[in-house]
């Protein structure tokens, strides 16, 4: 699997603090092993979102990915983070 991050998950991920980098950071590890991991609650958006995907960072925090070609998992491009709120607002 190839993960590559666009500049608007960058800038976000940037403003975060530290805390939420290294658990973002661990959640990368395990995606990477196991897509579909319990811990991460890997799941398709809906709404205007609809073709990307989200896994859990923390109880709040979600990151938004696409990957490619559809449903393979061979590229994935991680597009921002976000809180559970601001994902739905």
């Amino acid at each position: 699997m190839k993960i590559d991050y666009v500049k608007s998950f960058l800038k976000s991920y940037k403003k975060l603090n530290l805390k939420i980098q290294k658990k973002f950071d661990e959640k990368v590890l395990i995606f990477q092993k196991d897509h579909f991991n319990i811990l991460l609650n890997n799941h398709v958006l809906n709404w205007k979102y609809k073709w990307f995907r989200s896994i859990s960072i923390t109880w709040d925090f979600r990151a938004i990915f696409k990957e490619y070609p559809n449903w393979t998992y061979e590229f994935v491009d991680f597009i921002d983070i976000w809180t559970h709120s601001e994902l739905y607002w």
